[in-house]
């Protein structure tokens, strides 16, 4: 009996050899040395003849010669995934969604199917049975006569069921579950998913068919597989957001057609997913008047202006070491953040315990949170209530000046639209800036102690 042979492949750039490395000596990586099987025959086309497609044969063109017409992208019928492909998807194009469990890739993929009425879709699902996906479809209460649903993890099945239904649209749940007999390690293995996505990879730009595929992570955050599957899709997408509240955004970290910084979000519900087209009103609680350590600060996710709440509560230390938490936020720029409000203003909160919460459940990074951040930490300390109809947006230097953002006019125009009265810039902003059309009054401070005197007199 043959002795199996194996070899050790890279799960980040999916270089092999013959032995275990420490470090890659491609891309440096530490401990990515994984073993694999290595298969004893010569491995068949795993591609097989499509009837009704003709294979490309490519030629070198000069780079005048190559016409750039604007191809008709596939409505998905959803606003939020429409933005985040860029306006559609692009035929021949693959789409990777990432995320974690439970968070709703499924849920996401499969209701976008059920709204193509236009065009035939094959649902293939490796992790769910055909009466689970029934199930889901009926809580969603919709239904679509051009679904095909086939269960199978087999990627030469897959082809054979491609080749008789010749569809419009390839749906892969998810590409962690799929293998193929060319190579002999298990389903998910750094080489079954390099050689799985490259074959859909080929049949999506041969044929023409857009191909989303579903992709697990690991518990760093990262798609699980190798590397080198995010660089041959042309999208990676990752569903994020927290299962305690419902709300879940879908962030763009490459599109090859497209803007990276478009972001979608979404309401889970009992019957599905459902688009959010103006967050403001949702991640803003209409009860807060007169309650001390909120603020609401203007900030901007990928180019989506919408007002966040930040909520601040600081209170005397009960033990000796005073606590510092945060949700939603930066910790080590909040605790930054204090230290410029105790350094520059001259609030002592070295014996008190901060805590800081964005409602909503979100993770927002911009910048511009952190006059908000302050101001509420400072209402909370004060016990004093800012002004129900008062935003703000401002980047606090180290010195404690306000430095300038970017959007500030999608930022005042988004306050504006949700009726505030007031909303604080940085002085710096109001060059080349024509406010005369405006009805919300703008006040442009140029350091905290400024701000300060704005909101609490």
């Amino acid at each position: 009996m043959a002795k199996t042979k194996t070899a050790y492949v890279c799960s980040q750039c999916g270089n092999d050899s013959p032995k275990w490395l420490g470090k890659c000596p491609v891309c440096g990586e530490w401990n990515t040395y994984v073993e694999e099987i290595i298969s004893k025959s010569n491995p068949a086309q795993i591609l097989p003849e499509l009837q009704g497609f003709d294979k490309v044969k490519s030629k070198p063109l000069l780079l005048k010669d190559i016409q750039t017409e604007n191809e008709v992208r596939f409505d998905m019928n959803d606003q939020e995934l429409n933005r985040v492909l860029g306006g559609g998807l692009v035929p021949g194009s693959l789409v990777l969604i990432g995320g974690e469990p439970g968070i709703g890739k499924s849920t996401l993929v499969l209701q976008t199917a059920l709204n193509l009425h236009k065009y035939k879709t094959l649902y293939v699902s490796g992790e769910e049975s055909a009466k689970q996906l029934k199930l889901r479809a009926e809580r969603m209460e919709a239904t679509n006569d051009q679904l095909f649903i086939v269960c199978e993890t087999n990627l030469e099945q897959i082809f054979t069921h491609i080749s008789n239904t010749l569809p419009d649209l390839l749906i892969v749940d998810s590409i962690q579950t799929v293998y193929t007999e060319r190579v002999e390690s298990s389903p998910g293995s750094i080489t079954q998913v390099r050689e799985c996505s490259a074959a859909l990879l080929k049949f999506s730009k041969e044929t023409g068919t857009p191909t989303l595929l579903i992709g697990h992570i690991n518990k760093e955050g990262n798609i699980a597989g190798p590397k080198v599957l995010e660089h041959i899709v042309d999208t990676v997408l990752q569903f994020e957001g927290d299962q305690h509240y419902m709300y879940r955004i879908l962030r763009n970290i490459k599109n090859r057609f497209g803007s990276t910084s478009e972001l979608g979000i979404y309401e889970m519900r009992q019957n599905g997913l459902r688009e959010v087209n103006n967050p403001s009103e949702l991640l803003l609680s209409q009860n807060h008047e007169g309650l001390s350590g909120v603020a609401i600060s203007a900030a901007i996710e990928g180019v989506r202006p919408f007002l966040i709440e930040t909520q601040a509560l600081v209170s005397t230390a009960a033990y000796g070491t005073p606590q510092r938490s945060s949700t939603g936020f930066d910790i080590r720029r909040m605790n930054m953040l204090l230290a410029v409000l105790e350094k520059r203003v001259g609030f002592k909160l070295g014996q008190k315990d901060v805590f800081l919460n964005i409602a909503g459940g979100l993770r927002v990074n911009d910048p511009a949170m952190d006059l908000a951040v302050i101001a509420a930490v400072l209402s909370s300390n004060l016990d004093v209530a800012i002004e129900r109809e008062v935003c703000m947006c401002s980047e606090v230097g180290l010195s404690g000046e306000l430095r300038p953002v970017n959007r500030i006019e999608q930022r005042i125009l988004e306050a504006e639209k949700l009726g505030f009265h007031k909303i604080l810039i940085p002085q710096n902003n109001l060059k080349g800036f024509n406010d005369s059309k405006l009805k919300i009054e703008i006040k442009a401070v140029r350091k905290v102690e400024e701000a300060f005197r704005v909101l609490f007199g």
